[in-house]
């Protein structure tokens, strides 16, 4: 085992002793792009190598035994950009999710989705079902894959939901069991890469009170030891949601 191996297991140990872990952690993969035109790359290899990425954010998660992980993989706002990448990273999609379900699967993951799954091309379409299918009797770690996925649609079309169910009043409630996560618990912490303060649309319902995580690291470069210090960090961190803090201290 190298010494920075080593390094990491002996953090992880610090993490998981600490106790008040995220349940539910959710990443906006920013510098992808960037991280590749550093290297004077095309920028679909720094989407390639994210995917590395979200492999060892995975495999900590479970790792960790945490409840969900959310990866905002594909905006709505992503099908803007050119036809050859939006085509490119397609392609990733399916290469990634034939590659990786035998390990999810070993894992005790539960593959889930959210957004408008329904404006994917067909193929990319086909492989989610197939791996959801496969992946839907395990009870571990939810992976989350949100793809063209927009925060304010999704609240919208939960509102609409529920006006076509016969509501003339909607409590909170009731758009928290019509939203796409409905069943998985907000997110505790949402990390950020690239140096990037924004939101972008995502998981604006669910983010309420959740603890936000900023990096100048380039996705590709986020890796285990990046989410173990984030994780400490929010570790540090004191949820108060509108309380003060002596309040939190049970007599």
């Amino acid at each position: 085992m190298s010494e920075s191996a080593a390094e990491q297991d002996v953090l992880q140990q610090q993490v998981s002793a600490a106790g008040n872990l995220p349940r539910h952690i959710a990443f906006i993969m920013d510098g992808n792009g960037r991280w590749a035109k550093s290297r004077n790359l095309p920028r679909v290899y720094g989407h390639h190598e994210g995917v590395s990425s979200v492999r060892e954010m995975v495999e900590t998660g479970v790792e960790l035994e945490l409840d969900a992980m959310t990866f905002y993989t594909f905006s709505t706002e992503n099908w803007k950009r050119p036809a050859i990448e939006v085509n490119s990273l397609m392609k990733l999609l399916v290469t990634t999710i034939r590659k990786e379900v035998d390990d999810l699967d070993k894992n005790n993951v539960h593959l889930n989705t959210i957004g408008h799954i329904e404006d994917l091309p067909e193929i990319p379409r086909r492989e989610l079902e197939i791996a959801k299918e496969r992946l839907q009797n395990n009870d571990g770690m939810i992976l989350n894959l949100a793809l063209s996925y927009s925060g304010r649609s999704e609240i919208v079309r939960a509102v609409n939901r529920l006006l076509e169910k016969g509501y003339t009043s909607i409590s909170e409630e009731d758009i928290a069991s019509e939203l796409d996560t409905q069943g998985i618990p907000d997110p505790d912490l949402i990390i950020r890469t690239s140096g990037e303060l924004r939101l972008s649309n995502f998981l604006l319902w669910q983010a309420a009170y959740t603890e936000l995580y900023a990096t100048p690291i380039f996705w590709p470069d986020f890796r285990r030891k990046e989410l173990l210090l984030a994780i400490q960090d929010y570790q540090r961190r004191e949820r108060r949601y509108g309380r003060i803090s002596e309040q939190l201290v049970q007599p």
